[in-house]
């Protein structure tokens, strides 16, 4: 099997402007079928996007013998059925992130653990500025790594957009707010003790618009961030230890086929005077996401997160969400 072909549910705004252009670009996969709950418009983006397939349900999708495996980008209240019901069908599943609405939720998904490969898609995994931070961390670049801050921010005030939307999972934590506790899990390669919670809603949708979050992974550690949905765009990562600190310029929307850097400062005087800057090379960290999954559709490698690391995501959001209401430090558990 040179290359794994995919089969896509829904026409999801991340699947066609991201996710199908870069598995078509990617190396050990092509984009076979999408379908929709309108066959029209699967077959308009089929045509757009060069795909051969365009079924009317995604049942048809998921009994077609020629699919080796599924993106999933459904909204967030549908992910896990879907994912199921996929797996059902002998498919391996893609989910985007989150993988679920909350922890009760995701773990339904462990009646398929083993069964078929599933995994979150967080992307930001597999993209080499975070692969090469971490490195840094591992090796003592930073001295020892104490605290990460993050912000995360965009404006979205559509009511339409299901994001704005708490019924299907919508709102600030579960949409951006899981990329700093994922990479803060990342870097520090534990888990969260203990979580704190400010979270303000939005008086007509119900969503978090705003939240900020500190998350304690105990001896000395702890990362904090915000992320909003209605203050202006900007995003940005520090990292600081001992030692010194680095600074991801575009840490979760890295521009597909772009470059990207990375500040590294040790903090000897005040201002930016001496930071050094590490480039890195161009990729797109959809396309790297989709060939290290394809790789375990095909036998060659282990997968590297499977159910039980998207249960634990999700215990972690449950938390947040917890404290925000309790105003106390809560356990994500697990």
């Amino acid at each position: 099997m040179d290359k794994i072909r995919w089969g896509v549910l829904s026409t999801a705004k991340i699947g066609i402007d991201l996710v199908i252009p870069a598995i078509q670009r990617s190396r050990y996969g092509r984009v076979a079928a999408i379908a929709s709950r309108e066959r029209d418009r699967a077959a308009a983006v089929a045509r757009d996007l060069g795909i051969e397939k365009a079924y009317g349900s995604y049942a048809e999708l998921l009994a077609d013998p020629d699919i080796d495996a599924i993106y999933n980008p459904l909204p967030n209240n549908l992910h896990v059925d879907l994912t199921l019901e996929a797996a059902a069908a002998g498919k391996p599943v893609l989910c985007e992130k989150p993988i679920a609405m909350n922890a009760a939720d995701a773990e339904r998904l462990r009646a398929i653990d083993g069964k078929v490969p599933v995994m979150e898609a967080f992307m930001v995994r597999f993209h080499p500025q975070w692969l090469w931070v971490r490195e840094q961390i591992r090796a003592g670049a930073l001295g020892e790594l104490r605290a990460i801050q993050c912000f995360f921010s965009y404006t979205n005030r559509d009511p339409q957009n299901i994001r704005n939307k708490i019924e299907t999972g919508g709102g600030a934590l579960l949409d951006i707010g899981c990329y700093p506790t994922v990479i803060s899990r990342f870097l520090f390669e534990g888990e969260p003790e203990r979580v704190f919670a400010l979270i303000e809603r939005d008086p007509d949708f119900g969503t978090d618009r705003l939240a900020s979050a500190i998350l304690d992974f105990g001896d000395g550690r702890r990362s904090d961030f915000t992320v909003s949905t209605q203050v202006t765009a900007y995003q940005r990562v520090h990292a600081v230890g001992t030692k010194a600190r680095l600074e991801i310029e575009i840490p979760f929307n890295a521009p597909p086929g772009g470059e990207t850097r990375v500040f590294i400062d040790e903090g000897t005087k005040p201002g930016d005077g001496l930071r050094k800057t590490q480039t890195i090379a161009a990729c797109d960290q959809y396309s790297e996401q989709c060939d290290a999954f394809a790789r375990v559709v095909m036998g060659e490698a282990e997968l590297p997160y499977g159910v039980e690391d998207a249960v634990q995501m999700m215990r972690i959001l449950d938390a947040l969400f917890r404290a925000g209401d309790s105003g106390t430090w809560e356990r994500p558990g697990g």
